[in-house]
């Protein structure tokens, strides 16, 4: 049994630390909930612990307080861990002096680091990531060199651990878990959710079963910075809270499997998609009597696939300049492509389509807010019913879709995004690699449709 926590600051983590139902095994708590926000390099010094390296120094800090000053932090969080008989995840701000000369080392002689820590059930200090990837985090350094880390831990095997930010980056993400043991991270945030493509639980279900693992995502519970957002998720299951409203943070609890299955494990395969995946599947193959424009493909002896042609249009979602196409009418196979990067959309509404909805392609550098290189293809609900409205963040919805969403995507590190009305989840029924385009499908929607995305990295091209 895992445990991550959604909420602000130490006393309620201590409190929740207290709650924690009897045979957990693990707490994570979020990013920043220690120290707090917007603080200096100066103002944030005192509130930093001194850090030693756990890889040349076994340390207990709750059994040995008087081994390092300044370690009033780590001494408790130590403590809590022996008191909870449960393995411990926290942040918190630490500091490492250095000398001028060193490759680095700041004026002031030492690194500040936004660090994780992690504590074993008997409140030894098993081990420390220092956050790479900072976002505006002006108080912080990157470390010298990227920290991969993992842990060992008797009841599943070993864990990796990194940082908010760092979930959009080959370093160390992408890196740590090339290690085929590692099943399970465990990952501390602040974030600032951004729809229609990246909130909190968005992302962090996507991330979960785009490789396969278990991540244990505790954010931090701050809704007037637009910050909530926590889950335990699986590659098929996510037990998650978000809420914009209560200014209380929550305490998650869910037991996962020691050894993750993935979609390719799922009993709803191929042969049992029914029509619509036999469709998609003769589109993909590029049966010869289907003739191709910019926006649709009409298929002969498929006329109920046909419709009117859409136009295309750009809007700006996420910072970027998308190209899309409206998704009108009840069914219809639609088709939009930029620079090398060509989505495509089948889909069937069972009621009225009421409200608009488009299907967008990106495949480009994002500047904003961090640069990395991205392929998209989005199926996302409009602001509005103007197309100008499209790529706007919305949180409501009402449209039902079936759907198959695909792309010739030229990464394979592509993350299946599903984000429902009242910022739900939903888990796609089959997402995977057919015929050099990597596709997801979906049927029995339980709420609107908020969006649907493939969200390719090119990390090579940052």
């Amino acid at each position: 049994m895992l445990g991550g926590l959604d909420c602000l600051s130490s006393l309620q983590t201590s409190s929740g630390a207290q709650g924690v139902p009897e045979g957990a095994q693990l707490i994570v708590f979020p990013e920043d909930g220690i120290h707090g926000f917007n603080f200096t390099r100066t103002s944030i010094y005192p509130f930093l612990d001194f850090m030693p390296a756990p890889q040349s120094v076994r340390w207990n800090p709750c059994l040995e307080t008087q081994r390092f000053n300044d370690t009033e932090v780590l001494q408790r969080l130590s403590c809590m861990a022996i008191r909870g008989q449960m393995f411990l995840v926290a942040n918190l701000g630490t500091k490492e002096p250095c000398h001028l000369g060193d490759a680095g080392c700041p004026e002031d002689g030492r690194f500040q680091f936004n660090t994780d820590v992690v504590f074993s059930d008997n409140g030894t200090l098993v081990d420390r990531y220092r956050k790479h990837n900072l976002y505006f985090e002006a108080a912080f350094d990157s470390p010298p060199k990227v920290d991969h880390i993992t842990f060992d831990t008797p009841f599943a095997g070993k864990f990796g651990m990194f940082t908010c930010f760092d979930i959009l980056f080959f370093d160390p993400a992408i890196y740590t878990l090339r290690d085929p043991e590692v099943r399970h991270v465990v990952y501390p945030t602040a974030w600032m959710n951004q729809l229609p493509l990246l909130a909190a639980i968005e992302i962090q279900q996507g991330f979960a079963s785009a490789l396969g693992i278990n991540l244990l995502a505790a954010n931090i519970h701050h809704p007037s910075l637009g910050m909530t957002g926590s889950g335990i998720h699986t590659p098929l299951q996510s037990f998650w809270y978000h809420d914009m409203e209560s200014p209380e943070g929550h305490l998650i609890i869910a037991q996962v499997p020691k050894y993750p299955l993935g979609h390719s494990d799922m009993e709803n395969a191929r042969g049992k998609a029914g029509s619509s995946h036999a469709k998609f599947l003769e589109i993909l193959t590029g049966d010869p009597s289907c003739e191709k424009d910019a926006q649709e493909v009409r298929c002969e002896g498929a006329t109920r696939w046909n419709m009117n042609s859409a136009p295309t249009f750009h809007s700006e979602m996420m910072y970027d300049n998308f190209t899309l196409v409206p998704v009108w009418g009840k069914e219809g196979h639609l088709h939009v492509c930029t620079n090398s990067l060509c989505c495509n959309l089948l889909y069937q509404r069972p009621g009225p389509a009421i409200e608009l909805y488009a299907l967008g392609a990106f495949d480009g550098l994002h500047t904003v807010h961090g640069t990395y290189y991205v392929q998209v293809c989005a199926l996302v609900k409009c602001g509005g019913l103007g197309l100008d409205t499209c790529g706007q963040e919305v949180v409501e919805a009402t449209g039902l879709f079936e759907f198959h969403l695909w792309g010739n995507f030229t990464t394979s590190y592509i993350f299946p995004l599903f984000l429902t009305s009242g910022m739900t989840l939903e888990t796609p029924d089959q997402a995977g690699w057919e015929n050099d385009h990597y596709f997801m499908r979906k049927s029995g929607l339980s709420s609107g449709l908020v969006t649907a995305a493939l969200y390719g990295r090119l990390y090579e091209r940052d």
